[in-house]
């Protein structure tokens, strides 16, 4: 497992994490000498907290809002060590404007017909749909359909990363199967002869690179170690918006208690 940097900025926070966060402090300032259990003081306020409607939830969004922006804030500055994965250095800085990367033929055959397994097995986990979606791929005899949409698709990207890179882009929409268009006659003719130049980037762009999906897998897993690491640790969110919470929520945690 590779190493974290401990420099690397605190992962935002989530409005019921920064809920839990306020409720905890508020708790330590009445009972300073009382020893928690935390699993059953989130658990309290897992209670509570569903029991809360929007307008209730509204100051902890604002908080997670203005912790989201301090953490873009670091980010921006933020440089990895010399060692670190490149993709986890690409990943935080890439542009959400960039194309939208090509799907494979298995992609295209799962958004053809997972509302159709979930409407026919609506109590069904989302492993059970992802599992029955591998079995009717390996029964499916009509894959040529689905690999002729990623080959498209695979064009589409291509063809988007030239404009984005020329600063010309402008999002466009993926072919979906259930488009009438044969979707390996959607590209114009001009479009595949420009898939062949090469036209000089007009600004800066990082560079684009597939990602390893043991390397993603690993991101994410990082990231949920970090936001528990993070609601057990009780960072802040800012003392402003702590001070400002409503204290009715904190009290009727601490009554429960």
């Amino acid at each position: 497992m590779m190493v974290k940097d401990k420099n690397r900025p605190k992962h935002p926070m989530t409005a019921y994490a920064c809920f839990v966060q306020v409720i905890r402090e508020e708790h330590r300032k009445k009972h300073p000498n009382e020893n928690v259990i935390f699993s059953e003081f989130t658990k309290k306020c897992a209670e509570k907290w569903k029991q809360m409607n929007l307008e209730q939830r509204r100051c902890f969004e604002e908080m997670a809002k203005f912790d989201l922006e301090r953490f873009n804030r670091e980010m921006a500055h933020y440089v990895p060590p010399i060692g670190m994965r490149r993709s986890r250095r690409r990943r935080r800085i890439k542009d959400p404007c960039m194309p939208k990367r090509s799907w494979s033929a298995f992609f295209f055959f799962c958004d053809a017909f997972r509302s159709k397994i979930r409407n026919e097995h609506p109590d069904w986990k989302v492993s059970d749909i992802a599992k029955e979606l591998g079995r009717r791929w390996e029964e499916c005899t009509d894959k040529e359909k689905y690999e002729r949409h990623a080959q498209n698709d695979k064009l589409r990207y291509e063809q988007d990363m030239l404009k984005y890179k020329a600063g010309i882009y402008v999002a466009t929409k993926r072919s979906r199967v259930e488009d009438e268009a044969d979707p390996l006659n959607v590209l114009s003719e001009s479009s595949h002869a420009q898939l062949h130049s090469k036209p000089e980037p007009s600004h800066a762009v990082p560079d684009v690179e597939d990602e390893d999906e043991e390397e993603e897998e690993d991101e994410e897993e990082e990231e949920e170690e970090e936001d528990v690491e993070e609601e057990e640790e009780g960072n802040s969110v800012g003392d402003e918006l702590i001070a400002t919470n409503n204290n009715s929520h904190s009290n009727e945690i601490n009554g429960e208690s």
